[in-house]
């Protein structure tokens, strides 16, 4: 199970980032898929999860601005992120559970600074 992160960046408060989570080594449609972000020294932060039957579910903070997604084709997970704040500014995991076992991509920074 490999789950590889990217898409991150430097962008300016209010512009958009579209973060990717390539899975492979199993189907991703199969199981709920989270985007989780942390700042250093905080603790991680549950940004969105989309489930096997395509609910969602967004962290209060992040409501309305963020949009994930699946494309169950190419086996990968977006986090359409708009009209960013400085205080989105963290490095952002996918994750997801399988079996019992959680599982981590790497980790893509995103930093929203002018």
């Amino acid at each position: 199970v490999q789950l590889q992160a990217s898409g991150g960046g430097l962008v300016q408060p209010g512009g958009s980032l579209r973060l990717s989570c390539a899975a492979s080594g199993f189907t991703a449609s199969s199981y709920a898929m989270s985007w989780v972000r942390q700042v250093p020294g905080n603790e991680r932060e549950l940004v969105a999860t989309v489930t096997r039957r395509n609910s969602t579910d967004y962290d209060d903070s992040v409501k309305g601005r963020f949009t994930i997604s699946r494309d169950d084709a190419k086996n990968t997970v977006y986090l359409q992120m708009t009209s960013l704040k400085p205080e989105d500014t963290a490095v952002y995991y996918c994750n997801t559970y399988i079996r019992g076992e959680s599982y981590w991509g790497q980790g893509t920074q995103v930093t929203v600074s002018s």
